[in-house]
Order: C-alpha cells, then structure tokens, then sequence
C-alpha cells in the first residue's frame, strides 16, 4: 500500500524517529547527567513523550526513573514557574 499525503497538511508523513540510546549504544542512564537529562524536559520541567523524543519504551521508562531519581535528590526542578 502506498503511502499518502495528509490532505489537511499536505504533507508526506513523517519519518520514524529512532531512539536516541539505541543509537549511541548507551545501556545505563545516570541520574547525576542533568543535561542529557534536559534533554527529554521541556520548558515546564515536564517529562517529554516518546512519541516527540522518539525513545523506545526500554529507554524512556530509564529515563523517567532516572529524571524522578535526579528531581528526589535536588538535581532537577519538579516545576518551572
């Protein structure tokens, strides 16, 4: 079957995204790495989804244990006012 444009948009789909641990061959996220850690925040220290990071669902739970981890210990900011 042939991929279609999205009439509202116009657009072809967008290309799957790819894990960015998968990629880089990262087995361990450390919760003392704030900035990578950033990375997967937006600007309302909320945890970012997977489907705009594109992490696979191995990674992003590492990620989330590891932000919650970093939040616990002072490292990161619960809320951004």
């Amino acid at each position: 079957m042939a991929m279609k444009f999205n009439p509202q948009q116009n657009t072809p789909p967008a290309a799957p995204k790819t894990c960015y641990f998968c990629a880089n061959n990262v087995h361990t996220i450390d919760y003392k790495d704030t900035q990578l850690l950033r990375r997967f925040m937006n600007a309302h220290a909320k945890i970012v989804p997977p489907r705009r990071t594109g992490n696979c669902a191995k990674h992003q739970r590492m990620v989330t244990r590891a932000i919650k981890r970093a939040r616990t210990m002072a490292l990161l900011s619960y809320t951004i006012k």
